[in-house]
């Protein structure tokens, strides 16, 4: 980093870890600036804000990623004829230039050159991203369908892992070393290990729970030392209660969480989150997926469909996203009318186009236990304001089940 030249804009809570390194430590390290985004940055703002500030780099939580993502969906099934074409062409040439940047090549191509004149820096320049050299995400898993849609518009966002508990950062990738869809090698002076899981609950070579240890590591929770004995093993490694595996060239891919691995009624064991990205990359309508099944004989899955949301409460409105919409009229045979989730559960192409995408997901599945036989869709898509989201997005599937449990229940009747 250059000092004094780093831009930042923050706009998540300085409580959360993330935040609190990037715009405090990171900024103070490298003499930068920091703007502050109002209180309405997650509401609609943020944009105008990076447009001002013009930050050289930027960190987002992977909704906020997701959210720009599907915006420029929206732009670009509005975008027709010739413009279309272009923008189709670039992205082509976007994504090729940076997979041979990946591979160990330069990537260096004049139709790059050209598509980078012509779109890219429109793009950047109309996000306020146009000065902005690092893009990193963090505190959840991103899609590597949003990764790649970004990465074709020359965009590589690097993904981070860390916790509280380490005082933020553990592993990352990094543009000199990136690997799509793992969380990086170890930071430098930071140690990591992957933990062979007891009772075989966690299945693959060199898979295993994330473990760190290092000078950022905490000394454990005040006043909790039974908790704190919880968070460490028996030779003082904090254990992350994520489960992963390591390659050859040292990069970590997360498989799921110990306490969210579902075991069914066979033995089988299952990390939820792949099947759960499978469906919502089938089914771009969806916003939410939870897949059930611990201790059950099958599985089943709880979606919701994107949605409108509040500006100002951020809770989630019952007429659907432009994104949804546009999917039911694609999808759906002869389009849908469907404008609301409510009219898009009694339509039966909906429900059908929804069944097909599942099944396309199944098809993918790693065994016929790893396979969703039962669905239903929610009347309201998951929200901060409903409880089952986080402050930085992540799915609270605790929450989750105990306002479904009937509904779940009625699966397996």
């Amino acid at each position: 980093m250059k000092e004094k030249e780093e831009r930042l804009v923050s706009y998540l809570p300085l409580s959360h870890v993330a935040a609190n390194i990037c715009d405090i430590f990171v900024m103070m390290t490298s003499v930068g600036s920091v703007t502050f985004a109002d209180k309405n940055a997650l509401k609609g703002t943020l944009t105008q804000t990076l447009q001002e500030a013009l930050p050289t780099l930027f960190f987002g939580v992977p909704r906020v990623w997701e959210k720009i993502y599907e915006k420029m969906l929206e732009v670009g099934r509005e975008t027709k004829g010739f413009k279309s074409d272009i923008a189709c062409w670039a992205k082509r040439t976007g994504l090729e230039h940076n997979r041979s940047i990946l591979s160990g090549g330069t990537g260096s191509s004049f139709k790059y050159k050209i598509a980078n004149r012509l779109v890219f820096q429109k793009v950047k320049s109309a996000l306020g991203l146009n000065k902005c050299l690092r893009f990193y995400a963090a505190a959840a898993p991103i899609s590597k369908e949003v990764l790649d849609y970004f990465m074709s518009l020359d965009m590589r966002i690097l993904e981070i892992y860390g916790m509280s508990e380490c005082s933020g950062p553990q592993l990352s990738n990094t543009y000199e070393n990136q690997k799509l869809g793992t969380i990086g090698k170890e930071l430098a002076g930071f140690h990591n290990k992957i933990k062979p899981v007891q009772n075989d609950e966690v299945r693959g070579e060199n898979s295993g729970e994330i473990c760190a240890r290092g000078r950022h590591v905490m000394m454990g929770y005040l006043f909790n030392e039974a908790k704190t004995a919880e968070a460490f093993d028996e030779d003082g490694w904090l254990r992350s209660g994520d489960v992963g595996s390591e390659d050859l060239d040292g990069f970590v891919t997360i498989t799921g969480r110990i306490k969210e691995l579902i075991v069914t009624a066979g033995g089988e064991n299952i990390p939820p989150i792949i099947i759960e990205d499978a469906i919502k990359k089938e089914l771009h309508c969806v916003s939410n997926a939870m897949v059930i099944g611990d201790k059950k004989k099958f599985l089943s899955c709880l979606l919701t469909l994107k949605v409108d949301v509040d500006p100002d409460s951020l809770e989630p409105q019952p007429t659907l996203a432009p994104s949804a919409l546009a999917w039911c009229q694609e999808m759906v045979a002869g389009g849908s009318k469907a404008t609301t989730v409510q009219e898009a559960l009694a339509d039966d192409g909906v429900v059908k186009a929804i069944q097909a995408g599942i099944d396309r997901a199944n098809a993918s599945a790693a065994s016929n236990a790893q396979k969703v036989q039962k669905w239903l869709i929610l009347q309201e898509d998951f929200s901060v304001p409903g409880g089952e989201l986080g402050p930085t997005l992540k799915m609270k599937r605790h929450v989750v089940l105990e306002k479904n449990l009937s509904k779940v229940e009625g699966f397996y009747k």
